[in-house]
């Protein structure tokens, strides 16, 4: 594989990581700061052996970095572009889902 392919293939690594519901919502959790994976598993609502995968794929993937402090173990971004990234791609479901309910009134009035 060439370097280019190789540079690509870790990108769609980083946006596979991203790619999953439970996933974005802790690191969308993590823009404000750093969270213990407690924080983050009610924050999900799932078990904490789920909990734990979801950060394990985050953490391969360059997406967060994980600190261990006593029984607790903390995370945060390591991406600080994410911050632009999902303010751009919030915008872009905002307006769509805006976009959605005006044609629903439309269709509603007609």
């Amino acid at each position: 594989m060439d370097r280019h392919r190789e540079y690509i293939a870790e990108q769609a690594k980083i946006f596979k990581a991203l790619g999953h519901p439970s996933r974005l919502l802790m690191v969308d959790a993590l823009r404000s700061g750093e969270k213990c994976v407690c924080d983050l598993q009610t924050l999900v609502g799932d078990d904490i052996s789920t909990v734990s995968k979801h950060l394990s794929i985050l953490r391969e993937a360059g997406v967060v970095l994980s600190e261990k402090r006593g029984t607790s173990v903390y995370y945060r971004l390591a991406l600080c572009c994410l911050e632009n990234f999902l303010a751009c791609t919030g915008e872009l479901v905002e307006k769509r889902i805006l976009g959605r309910l005006d044609l629903l009134k439309r269709n509603l009035s007609d």
